[in-house]
């Protein structure tokens, strides 16, 4: 179990005793809210995880090195934006499509910028909700002040990984 794993089944387990502290309904209503939040998700990652681990097996080391790889320069990072942008879906679409392609070669600091592409650019955000509700003058001026910053971010993590010890993330 990680770090990260532990922090959080603590933090669960201390809310869990506040709130049956506080008021033991407070805890059912938790609970009862924990397992709905539970049936709706466990659903998405039995069917995003596999996915994930046939597009590894499925993608060309080749092709994924060539297009996003370590060695791939500015324009790793132009394609890692466009395809990040590209991405559909929340989370749950998005990190298994970034696993697949981290594993079949990849380089991270290209996976910075289509991960930062996505959260912050999404195309199928900008079609289905901003452009119905705020407009077409809003959405391009907040593309043109934002579509910078997944390559930079992801140039941002060239530099700090030429920093670190070889291979500090492992594959």
């Amino acid at each position: 179990m990680t770090l990260t794993a532990l922090l959080l089944w603590a933090t669960a387990g201390i809310g869990c005793l506040w709130a049956l502290r506080r008021d033991p309904a407070m805890l059912r209503g938790a609970l009862a809210h924990t397992r709905t939040s539970l049936f709706t998700v466990l659903p998405i990652i039995a069917i995003a995880l596999p996915t994930a681990g046939f597009l590894s097996e499925l993608v060309p080391e080749r092709v994924a090195a060539t297009l996003f790889g370590p060695d791939s320069g500015v324009l790793g990072h132009l394609a890692a934006t466009v395809a990040g942008a590209c991405i559909p879906g929340g989370p749950f679409v998005s990190f298994p499509i970034v696993l697949a392609l981290w594993s079949s070669g990849a380089g991270a600091a290209q996976m910075v910028t289509l991960i930062s592409a996505w959260s912050v650019l999404g195309l199928n955000r900008v079609i289905l909700w901003e452009v119905p509700l705020m407009g077409w003058r809003f959405v391009l001026l907040r593309l043109a002040a934002t579509a910078w910053l997944p390559p930079l971010s992801g140039l941002g993590a060239e530099i700090i990984l030429a920093c670190l010890p070889p291979d500090v993330l492992g594959r």
